[in-house]
């Protein structure tokens, strides 16, 4: 099987898973649609390649350990356990769901373009209450935005995601609907979700989702959507430059979460993600190399899954080699790892993650000379026991 067709049967089978900077929005969006034959890179001249990050907007940032926190979890009970963690651990950061996954901004505002587009609801009961709970704690807030996966937007504007043949919303397997990457008003719309949570006090925001439908290749032609010359490579990466653009100002990192195996192939053409290209374009790049994601054979494992340490850097020998081009320019590596258990890979090929696993994964990053990492758990349970 080649590693193409491996690559997209992989990516199938995976869960989850403002101020002007001297641009106007129009005035960058024109740019993008008359460079045919250039990347999608807001702002450059012609013929002018990316230019890379300009700087870190977060330069005492500490060296970043995190969690994963749902909004349920930011505005509940839970919260309590996730801060006492934190307090007695190295860990030190936050990673919270502002925008989700169905596309629901996670608390109220009053934001008029949020209020239209985003069906706020009130999981996170008092965001400024957090952010102060937050600040309190020494705990870094990174605000997760999830882009392009976008049930709620698509439903309420049909005209900005992908309309089948009879009409109806184009949605995957889970039913989950996408919004459209070459529309002007969703790029503008998911930098103002991250604007206001850089107001609110977030220092970083992490975009989720910065890509086409899995497989979009397979369905484009007989879909009716908005789209342009731009391929969609250069279209996705061009998102990631004008958000960054526009939040730099304020003084907030932007990240960009990112398809492990991204690193280990070629461009992935048909969902839009270049490894490198979107790592020109951000402070941080956190690939997902969760060892449960990764099937027999990669990194000569028969099942990476219960091989942590070899699967983890295998995946970051990769990660280091693709990125070597950018040079100076190379963004932080924070790679998502795994803290939950594959049980869906079947008996006999996963095993019961807990500290161990954890703490080998961890060593696997600091052994590929990367000390920061993020940790995955989608109930927010987390290994007690891990020396971090």
């Amino acid at each position: 099987m080649s590693i193409f067709l491996t690559f997209f049967l992989l990516l199938n089978n995976m869960f989850g898973g403002g101020a002007s900077t001297g641009h106007s929005s129009a005035g960058l969006w024109s740019s993008l649609v008359g460079a045919s034959h250039q990347p999608a890179t807001p702002g450059s001249e012609e013929g002018e390649p990316p230019s890379g990050i300009s700087g870190d907007p977060q330069p005492d940032a500490p060296v970043i350990k995190g969690i994963y926190v749902t909004a349920y979890s930011a505005g509940g009970e839970r919260m309590a356990t996730l801060l006492d963690l934190l307090d007695r651990t190295e860990l030190n950061s936050m990673v919270i769901d502002i925008k989700d996954d169905l596309g629901n901004i996670t608390y109220k505002t009053s934001n008029p373009k949020l209020q239209e587009l985003g069906n706020p609801q009130p999981y996170i009961k008092d965001v400024d209450k957090l952010m102060t709970t937050l600040k309190e704690h020494e705990i870094y807030p990174i605000a997760r935005v999830v882009v392009f996966k976008d049930s709620v937007l698509a439903k309420s504007h049909p005209e900005y995601s992908f309309v089948q043949k009879d009409g109806s919303i184009w949605q995957n397997g889970n039913k989950d609907k996408f919004v459209n990457p070459y529309r002007e008003e969703v790029w503008e719309y998911n930098v103002e979700v991250a604007k206001e949570a850089a107001k609110l006090g977030f220092k970083e925001i992490q975009f989720d989702y910065v890509r086409f439908p899995e497989g979009f290749e397979k369905r484009a032609d007989s879909l009716k959507f908005t789209k342009n010359e731009q391929s969609r490579v250069d279209i996705v990466s061009g998102f990631v430059e004008y958000a960054k653009k526009e939040l730099e100002p304020l003084g907030v990192r932007v990240s960009v979460d990112i398809f492990g195996y991204a690193a280990s192939v070629p461009a992935a053409e048909g969902i839009g993600q270049d490894f490198v290209k979107i790592s020109s374009g951000v402070h941080v790049i956190s690939p997902m190399i969760y060892p449960s994601h990764y099937s027999t054979g990669w990194f000569k494992q028969k099942d990476p899954d219960k091989a942590p340490y070899e699967t983890i850097k295998g995946a970051m020998d990769d990660t280091h080699k693709k990125l070597e081009p950018l040079g100076e320019d190379k963004p932080i590596i924070r790679p998502w790892i795994q803290d939950f258990t594959a049980k869906w890979l079947g008996k006999g090929h996963y095993t019961p993650y807990g500290a161990a696993e954890v703490q080998a994964q961890i060593k696997a990053l600091n052994d590929s000379g990367v000390e920061e990492f993020l940790l995955w758990n989608a109930g927010n349970r987390y290994s007690e026991g891990v020396k971090y």
